[in-house]
């Protein structure tokens, strides 16, 4: 019988374990053009500087959007909530910044399980609802 040579076996080994691991934490990592695609559509400027109206129209869409809001932080210009859709949870964050002196910049992002939507038709719908809801709350309909 042949004697198996383990000082090269186990080397050999590690070395594509450890290589392996890197090259998946480096993925985690890198920038994609996929994901600057996703920010634009996920991405929209409002002509208002008015957060605390902005943020409670997005509560108020989501909640329409049968959403459960589940954290909400005006500091921080983001609300949280989720709806069960089949046997996954859709969970969604908006978040609201300024833009400038005169728009807010709204990104909404959301999941479904624990994968992205990355449909663009999805965050289209959101932002047509939004822009309805400022519109009437402009026009003190209520």
């Amino acid at each position: 019988m042949k004697k198996i040579n383990y000082f090269f076996i186990i080397p050999t080994v590690l070395i594509l374990l450890l290589t392996g691991c890197a090259t998946t934490a480096q993925k985690a990592f890198m920038t994609q053009e996929s994901a600057v695609q996703l920010r634009s559509i996920q991405t929209r400027a409002f002509d208002t500087t008015d957060k605390k109206m902005m943020m409670q129209t997005i509560i108020s869409t989501m909640q329409d959007l049968d959403f459960v809001i589940d954290k909400a932080d005006f500091l921080l210009g983001s609300v949280t909530g989720s709806k069960f859709l089949g046997n996954a949870v859709v969970k969604m964050t908006v978040t609201v910044r300024p833009r400038g002196e005169k728009q807010l910049l709204v990104r909404v992002n959301a999941q479904y399980g624990i994968k992205t939507i990355e449909d663009p038709q999805t965050y289209q719908d959101f932002f047509t609802a939004l822009e309805k809801a400022l519109f009437l709350t402009a026009h003190k309909v209520d």
